[in-house]
């Protein structure tokens, strides 16, 4: 059965830095690429970025240029989400996601495997 699972949300100041966490099981998780996705309230989900396999090559939707970094160890299994300087604007559930290629995450943003998601709250 296959499972994501982020972690590491909670409530953070401004300004302060969060890294999230992704792990998998049930597919073989080091062969796909992932990508992390968020929704704030009242808004419609969008992507963050994606990653390939192995960490070669990493994409960022551009809201996310400059704070967000994207990272995987295959050999611990989990993804990783590092937000810096978060801003109250940063307040959202965060997605991982996962599929065979890139295109379904970052062009399609229709990936085969979801996470539940982890909520992060801003606050001043």
């Amino acid at each position: 059965q296959v499972h994501l699972a982020e972690s590491g949300g909670g409530l953070v100041q401004v300004g302060s830095s969060r890294r999230l966490s992704c792990t998998a099981s049930g597919f073989p998780f080091s062969t796909y690429a992932m990508g992390w996705f968020r929704q704030a309230p009242g808004k419609e989900r969008e992507l963050v970025g994606g990653i390939i396999r192995g960490g070669g090559s990493v994409f960022y939707a551009e809201s996310a240029k400059g704070r967000f970094t994207l990272s995987r160890d295959d050999a611990k299994n989990p993804g990783y989400l590092h937000i810096s300087s978060l801003k109250a604007e940063d307040t959202a559930i965060y997605y991982c996601a996962g599929d065979r290629s890139l295109p379904p995450l970052v062009e399609l943003q229709s990936p085969a495997y979801w996470g539940p998601g982890t909520q992060v709250t801003v606050s001043s």
